[in-house]
């Protein structure tokens, strides 16, 4: 079924301004645009969830979502609303589906006050993707970031490990030579994310 709307969804201490210019190349191809910005330190499931119920209505969708979007994107599916039946395809860009060391760490320390309510998310464990909406888990292996220090010799995006984008079930799993902010921009990763959008598969 062809998809005609697309919620994207940002990360961790982020907006949707910095989505904005990926969200302008999908206007070209003619999709419908929900930028969603929420609070990462005390997102309202409620109310997310509510908002993407309204936009998708009884259209066939897609979630983007970068970083902590991603484990967002999953709490919706998990919500299991009649309209998260809607969503064909969710794409994700350097999301650490299997929760993050870095937040893990960070909550181990007793530095939640950096955190907050995104502990729920960033230290998750999952291991599969049950939904029927396909996932496809691009992520990054340029190393600009704390990770490096974090965990020597590690393949990471310099802030999620690689083996954090991969759960068994997902659709496919893309690495590109960016980093974690930059994946955003980069045109090999847009091009890739409008191929799996106007793939009708």
């Amino acid at each position: 079924m062809a998809i005609h709307k697309i919620i994207v969804l940002h990360g961790l201490y982020m907006s949707g301004f910095v989505m904005q210019p990926l969200c302008n190349k999908l206007k070209k191809h003619q999709f419908e645009i929900l930028n969603l910005t929420y609070n990462t330190l005390s997102p309202d499931k409620s109310e997310i969830f509510s908002q993407i119920d309204d936009f998708i209505g009884n259209d066939s969708a897609a979630l983007v979502c970068h970083s902590m979007g991603g484990l967002i994107a999953r709490a919706y599916l998990d919500n299991h609303s009649a309209t998260s039946e809607q969503v064909e395809k969710v794409i994700t860009l350097g999301t650490p589906h299997k929760g993050s060391i870095f937040a893990k760490q960070m909550h181990e320390k007793g530095l939640d006050v950096f955190l907050k309510n995104s502990v729920e998310f960033l230290v998750s464990d999952n291991q599969d993707w049950p939904y029927k909406a396909r996932l496809y888990s691009i992520a990054g292996d340029l190393p600009l970031g704390l990770m490096p220090i974090l965990q020597k010799g590690s393949s990471s995006d310099g802030t999620v490990l690689l083996e954090e984008t991969k759960l068994q079930g997902m659709a496919e799993h893309k690495v590109f030579h960016v980093s974690h902010t930059s994946m955003i921009y980069s045109r090999k990763v847009t091009d890739y994310v409008l191929s799996l959008l106007t793939d009708s598969e």
